[in-house]
């Protein structure tokens, strides 16, 4: 266990995180009927401030993954603010942090299905930094494994069972010896990276797979969008997008809660131009990075302090 998390939400009242623990019974575990979400939460040190971003967009997500799996909970997104806040504050991190949220099937029960089955929430956070270690550039590879398809599990909605298929096109890129995947939706055309969107940036114009292409809906994906438009001046084109147009990109970068901004060197060991940070990725990592520590005044409204 993770020794700098002291506590969690769990059956209505944050507890010691040694105490918030289900049965191996719980049909959330058994049969992964269960949703999440991943929210940030940055430390501005000069302020000695943690901010978290977009809260109220991740739980309005959650809650549009909870319909899907025919989830229902007695808090509302007012009710899990506040949980979320106090809970950081009793952990007391002073640097970057990762909220995970879990809304679950809580019976105790053998049998596939969502109806008539009670469910519940749980929370944590963890201290969080790079997701990928301080990788400067990342090594792709387009992963054997296709997306899941909306009339399969859909990828709009964080539905734990999902994971798999990230969980298999990630461990295949790393077993081979890249850092990340790229997965393709069943019609062959570009869908996201494991568990990150993905962008492209083609004569100064960005380009992203269309959320028809079994995409999550990033809440990552959306600021970049945003932020491009209003610093850069760039619009961002989101439509089908080939597999051989990774190759001849003249930028390359995933998005996500998770991942934030990062860049891709190559795919399928094809260099991205000049196998470099581009410029474009360059300014759009430096204005995420100030817009979520509320270090750009214009953006403080995605911002709760806790």
């Amino acid at each position: 266990m993770n020794k700098l998390v002291k506590y969690a939400f769990f059956e209505g009242n944050i507890v010691p995180i040694d105490q918030a623990k289900i049965s191996i019974m719980t049909h959330g575990f058994m049969y992964a009927t269960s949703i999440f979400e991943g929210i940030r939460a940055y430390w501005n040190s000069k302020e000695k401030q943690m901010y978290i971003l977009r809260l109220s967009d991740h739980l309005e997500r959650m809650e549009d993954s909870m319909k899907v799996m025919l989830l229902e909970i007695k808090y509302s997104i007012d009710d899990l603010s506040k949980i979320i806040v106090d809970l950081l504050k009793r952990e007391n991190f002073q640097r970057d942090a990762y909220i995970r949220i879990t809304v679950y099937k809580s019976a105790q029960k053998i049998g596939v299905g969502l109806q008539n089955l009670p469910s519940d929430i749980c929370i944590f956070a963890v201290p969080f930094d790079d997701y990928y270690e301080g990788k400067a550039g990342l090594h792709a590879c387009i992963s054997g494994w296709r997306r899941v398809e909306d009339n399969a599990i859909p990828a709009r909605c964080k539905i734990v069972g999902a994971y798999a298929n990230s969980a298999l096109s990630k461990a295949d890129a790393i077993l081979t010896g890249f850092d990340e995947a790229i997965v393709l939706s069943e019609s062959g055309h570009v869908s996201e990276g494991s568990a990150m969107n993905l962008f492209l940036v083609k004569h100064g114009q960005l380009i992203t797979p269309d959320k028809t292409e079994n995409i999550l809906e990033g809440i990552t994906r959306d600021i970049i969008i945003k932020l491009a438009q209003d610093e850069l001046n760039i619009k961002t084109d989101c439509r089908t997008v080939d597999r051989s147009e990774l190759y001849i990109a003249d930028e390359l970068f995933f998005t996500g809660t998770g991942a934030q901004v990062k860049p891709i060197l190559s795919v399928d060991r094809r260099p991205i131009a000049k196998g470099e940070v581009g410029p474009i990725t360059t300014k759009l990592m430096e204005l995420y990075y100030s817009m979520s520590q509320g270090k750009i005044e214009k953006y403080k409204h995605w911002l709760i302090p806790v």
